[in-house]
């Protein structure tokens, strides 16, 4: 009997984080209720607040799952597979309502009280972890430091993002990252490696 109850434990978890998402997507957390959470969820208050405690329980969870149905990339290494990854997370902000919920939530956080960074660090070791195999290949510049531009490129990043959502709602977000790489590859890669980058639609001339 046990196992039966888990399982749709689980599900109403799952179901509450999605209409937790796509609710914070529309109207970020201050325009958002418990209320329209679970009702968009088909739950209830008391679901609600056993799994999360409250409405900022809900939206750490959105922040700290943001990732968690992305697509696994595969098939390349190194610098190429960082560009790849940056580049499908550009089309993922666009139709997965999971990952553009959580990152509103984490630019929004201090307008509901808490400093998590959590999700940060998050795309930051992952960034690092391509940037070490980049470096283990030599497509690095000497000096280069991962972890250094891991932090920087995490920042950076979802500032363009931010600037793209404001302006387009995530329309010209490819191109935006596309012109990022071409500012900061320079500086981190070899003019050879830099030469051989597939930057898909736009190719490899776009960061040349």
């Amino acid at each position: 009997m046990a196992q039966p109850q888990q399982e749709r434990a689980v599900r109403t978890r799952a179901a509450l984080i999605k209409a937790a998402a796509e609710e914070f997507d529309l109207a970020g957390y201050a325009g958002t209720s418990t209320t329209k959470i679970i009702k968009r969820a088909g739950s209830t208050m008391g679901a609600l607040y056993f799994h999360f405690g409250s409405k900022e329980g809900v939206a750490r969870a959105v922040m700290a799952e943001q990732a968690a149905d992305l697509p696994e990339l595969t098939g390349r290494s190194g610098l190429q597979h960082l560009v790849d990854l940056t580049l499908e997370l550009a089309h993922e902000l666009r139709s997965n309502v999971l990952l553009r919920a959580g990152v509103r939530l984490a630019v929004e956080q201090g307008a509901f009280g808490i400093q998590d960074d959590t999700a940060y660090q998050l795309w930051i070791t992952r960034f690092k972890e391509e940037l070490i195999v980049a470096d283990a290949l030599g497509e690095l510049r000497e000096g280069a430091d991962p972890a250094g531009f891991a932090r920087v490129l995490v920042a950076a990043y979802s500032g363009t993002q931010l600037l793209s959502r404001i302006s387009t709602g995530h329309e010209d977000l490819r191109e935006r990252i596309v012109e990022l790489w071409r500012y900061f590859l320079p500086a981190v890669a070899t003019p050879e490696v830099i030469g051989k980058l597939d930057f898909g639609e736009r190719g490899p001339e776009a960061v040349q």
